[in-house]
């Protein structure tokens, strides 16, 4: 760090899914840090341990360039994929194992371990509905009446006032 200047660290957020989640919990920390500047870098869809081992490269590479260890947030369910964030230099703050241990000890049942729970992607029916709904909003926006039978409501106000967004 060149004095004067704030410090430079480059983050990552990881995950097996979107990496929203991750991003999200990630963001609410390091604004914490106001005095350090964060370049950040989010990877989703880590499912594999092939996988996680081409984002530790990335992420070997970040670090080396820094001449710090990368901070990289995790979210990753499988214990073999996840645990290849562990074998680099970088510094892997998990935030499934931090917690799960402890919610199993107190809840007294195993989490079930399956990958897009909290999108709604682990039920497909789920996630087709919303998919369909959002496609239904988009196809009869602006006064396209085509099969107003089939919607569960009907949105109704002056132009560009937000319709759609609020649909969505």
């Amino acid at each position: 760090m060149v004095q004067g200047q704030p410090q430079q660290r480059t983050v990552f957020f990881v995950s097996d899914g979107t990496a929203i989640t991750t991003e999200t919990v990630g963001h609410s920390l390091l604004t914490q840090f106001p005095d350090v500047e964060f370049r950040r870098i989010r990877i989703p869809f880590i499912d594999s341990p092939e996988r996680a081992g081409e984002a530790m490269n990335r992420i070997e590479a970040a670090s080396e360039a820094d001449g710090a260890p990368a901070i990289v947030f995790i979210s990753i369910i499988d214990d073999e994929t996840r645990a290849v964030f562990y074998r680099g230099s970088a510094l892997p703050l998990d935030l499934f194992a931090d917690f799960m241990h402890t919610l199993e000890s107190v809840l007294g049942v195993s989490p079930q371990a399956t990958v897009g729970q909290a999108h709604g992607l682990a039920d497909m029916e789920r996630y087709e509905d919303r998919i369909e709904a959002t496609n239904y909003a988009l196809a009869h926006d602006d006064g396209i009446s085509r099969s107003y039978e089939n919607a569960e409501l009907i949105l109704v106000g002056i132009s560009r006032t937000g319709k759609t967004p609020t649909c969505l």
